[in-house]
């Protein structure tokens, strides 16, 4: 490891059962499902107390995603802060074959200073499939307030104080830590965030997990953490072309993390070295980064130090996420 100099990985995933999951990934992105249990989530880049992403193949096969943070440094994250010590994203694929909780995650106390806190999350969702008439929750509904919610805690009426929207592929929202929120059965996304596993669920439809039990609800601390203030232009961006050597859109921008929708034709040859750290979400097609070959549903890390070429081998569709938060 310490002789390898930097260069792009594409990472392991590791797969987590949830009763509302599905087999969906597999459908999409040939992703080796584990057993028959319903498959919900599929952590990408990770490292988190318990979870660790591992390169997937080539010389660095095996290596964790803290080492290469530990031995690289500098020419991995370039500028972007590590998030309490470690590596600054979680980016995963999930997919709701039902409706998630309807649930909140940790919002910062006092400014967004915080938000590299401990369980503290920012989160966007890119619709990769959606079944027709789906739709998720997203923010609460003009002139709901904190009463409503205490009053609607744990009971179907909840849903109703959240606002339901219609999606379909190529949808994106971000939304910020207190935001209140549920997936919906029928759709896939792209979840990028930062690193973080903390949700307080206010109602999950009286569904049991797959232990046959019940699931943990936290209304108090859920109640506590709504934020009655994001506005709708937050959640839904204005997309605006960015400034790349393929085709971009910027769709998502926070104080955290940004990231563009790309596209590039089947034949396309490009140097990749902006000095950043970039990780890629592949949607479709196919290419090669250097050495390091990429497909539909892989996630790689990019280095900022490295110097790569792209070559695309098939129309190349893909997300590419870059921290925006920077060392100090």
């Amino acid at each position: 490891m310490a002789s390898l100099p930097p260069q792009p990985v594409v990472l392991r995933p590791l797969f987590k059962p949830k009763p509302w999951g599905g087999r969906r990934l597999a459908e999409l992105f040939g992703k080796p499902l584990p057993g028959s249990d319903p498959i919900g989530e599929s952590w990408e880049a990770v490292s988190l107390p318990g979870h660790e992403s591992v390169v997937a193949a080539g010389p660095l096969e095996g290596v964790t995603l803290a080492d290469l943070v530990s031995q690289w440094g500098p020419d991995l994250l370039g500028t972007a802060a590590l998030a309490d010590g470690r590596f600054p994203l979680l980016i995963k694929f999930l997919d709701a074959r039902e409706n998630l909780s309807l649930q909140v995650h940790p919002k910062p106390a006092g400014d967004d200073s915080a938000a590299w806190a401990p369980g503290i999350k920012h989160e966007a969702w890119y619709v990769l499939h959606a079944d027709p008439g789906a739709e998720m929750y997203i923010g609460l509904n003009e002139g709901v307030g904190p009463d409503d919610l205490a009053a609607a805690a744990n009971t179907p009426a909840m849903a109703g104080l959240l606002r339901a929207r219609a999606v379909t592929a190529g949808d994106c929202f971000y939304l910020p830590s207190g935001t209140p929120h549920a997936l919906g059965g029928g759709i896939v996304v792209a979840e990028v965030q930062t690193p973080s596993d903390v949700t307080y669920r206010l109602y999950d439809w009286d569904r049991v997990g797959l232990d046959g039990r019940p699931r943990e609800l936290h209304i108090e601390q859920g109640l506590a953490n709504i934020r009655y203030d994001v506005p709708e232009e937050s959640i839904v961006q204005l997309r605006r072309t960015a400034t790349s050597p393929w085709q971009a859109d910027r769709i998502t921008t926070c104080p955290r993390f940004q990231f563009d929708q790309c596209t590039a034709g089947v034949g396309s040859r490009y140097q990749v070295h902006s000095g950043h750290m970039r990780v890629w979400i592949v949607l479709s097609g196919a290419a090669t980064l250097d050495a390091c070959p990429l497909r539909a549903g892989d996630v790689a890390v990019l280095p900022a130090a490295c110097a790569m070429e792209l070559r695309v081998t098939d129309a190349l569709h893909w997300l590419d996420v870059t921290v925006t938060r920077e060392a100090l």
